[in-house]
């Protein structure tokens, strides 16, 4: 009997032993990170020193509008020194008898300025802001500005906008963002992603059912659109 109560302590000694350890911190496992973009890595860095250590090469601070084939936009995805600084910059050009596609940045603000050329640039904040002017009739505010070279103009976060160069030139702009990953929404494109009920609702009726999909097919797919009345008085054909 005095061994059986002796190995029933023993047995429960080590079962609370056993689950005391459990309890207790464990060490935590150093994971490699190889696998995972450079990106992602420094979103990942505990410090800001960490960053500069996986950013070795002084060349990783440095980008080339030159160099780049696609959109000429810098941001987190093709430039990594910009993670953690919470910007990106944009250098281009709006070709001649252009307008940009009416669109949005939901995550940052953009600073536009005119380096050269024309451009008219309209701009919609969020709804209830209204046209308090004089002879307005309290509709939605839409602020239009007359850009010209070493002009500035701002797009809040949201707010839709766009550019038009009405001028046989082309226009060359740099833009700024308060974020790194500032992401674009396109209108037109978007909002006729919806199901065609939507899209008829939302237009209150006056696109039928028929006509939606011919006005989803007509949507350009280039960034800029050609304006028609400056392609005439500057002589260029339409592409």
């Amino acid at each position: 009997m005095l061994f059986a109560s002796t190995l029933y302590f023993d047995i429960m000694l080590v079962l609370a032993l056993a689950l005391l350890g459990d309890a207790l911190p464990q060490p935590i496992t150093a994971r490699s990170n190889s696998d995972l973009s450079l990106t992602a890595q420094l979103r990942l860095a505990d410090t800001a020193i960490e960053r500069y250590q996986l950013l070795p090469n002084d060349s990783d601070f440095v980008f080339n509008f030159a160099d780049t084939e696609d959109l000429p936009v810098a941001t987190s995805q093709n430039w990594p020194a910009l993670v953690g600084v919470g910007a990106a910059f944009s250098m281009s050009q709006l070709p001649a008898c252009s307008m940009s596609f009416l669109h949005l940045h939901p995550r940052a603000t953009e600073l536009f300025a005119l380096t050269s050329g024309h451009v008219l640039s309209e701009m919609v904040p969020q709804a209830g802001v209204l046209d308090n002017s004089k002879n307005s009739t309290n509709k939605q505010r839409v602020i239009r500005t007359d850009l010209r070279a070493g002009q500035v103009t701002i797009y809040p976060a949201g707010s839709f906008h766009t550019q038009v160069n009405p001028d046989c030139e082309a226009a060359n702009f740099t833009a700024a963002f308060n974020s790194d990953e500032f992401a674009v929404s396109l209108v037109a494109e978007q909002l006729f992603a919806f199901s065609d009920g939507v899209v008829e609702r939302t237009f209150g009726g006056s696109i039928a059912g028929e006509d939606v999909e011919r006005v989803r097919s007509a949507i350009p797919v280039d960034m800029a659109i050609k304006v028609e009345e400056c392609l005439v008085k500057c002589g260029l054909g339409k592409r």
